[in-house]
């Protein structure tokens, strides 16, 4: 079913343990969101046998979140790129600039009046691109966009595999009221335990 609408858009700053494995700070409201862009790019190899393709193994590589939103705060700017606020509350941006990645929760309305709830589990933003413009005989919005590099999760879930993104449609059969209630409160653990009917 098509998506209509955009909304509630989240991040967690991430923190790393010695061995890579990603632990999630509390969901914070990253801005009011315009658009989102998500592109991915598969690593392909086909094994070519008796004259034609035997095998074909196709997996997430890495993927491009470009997010337009209506305004990116210093604190949140400073916790997606890595800037510094200094002493006098002012945003600076340095060459040495590198963000830690974080996570990324988002929703998209249906037409139904559902929702599409997203978490992406890592992802890695470069610095926000700005677009200004004087003012003419009409008033024209400049908002900020942002884009980001997403990654798998260093942490294996349950099953031994590293997930890069979680997703659940509002309503889908089996999907409780608790998984959607309770999505920006942290971010989405996989479950694999079977349910019993």
């Amino acid at each position: 079913m098509a998506t209509i609408g955009l909304d509630k858009l989240y991040y967690a700053k991430i923190t790393e343990a010695e061995n890579g494995d990603e632990t999630y700070d509390v969901p914070k409201q990253l801005a009011k969101a315009i658009s989102a862009e998500l592109s991915v790019e598969l690593a392909e190899a086909i094994l070519y046998a008796d004259d034609g393709a035997s095998e074909i193994v196709k997996e997430f590589k890495s993927g491009t979140l470009s997010l337009g939103v209506d305004d990116i705060g210093a604190e949140t700017a400073s916790g997606l790129t890595g800037a510094v606020i200094d002493a006098n509350k002012v945003l600076i941006s340095s060459s040495e600039d590198g963000g830690d990645p974080v996570a990324v929760g988002f929703r998209a309305k249906k037409s139904n009046g559902k929702y599409r709830y997203f978490w992406l589990y890592r992802v890695k933003f470069g610095i926000p691109a700005t677009n200004l413009e004087t003012k003419g005989d009409s008033i024209t919005f400049s908002t900020p966009t942002i884009e980001g590099t997403i990654l798998r999760r260093n942490k294996a879930d349950t099953e031994g595999r590293h997930p890069w993104k979680a997703e659940v449609t509002e309503g889908a059969a089996g999907v409780s009221q608790e998984t959607i209630s309770s999505w920006y409160e942290a971010v989405y653990e996989p479950n694999y335990t079977p349910v019993v009917p």
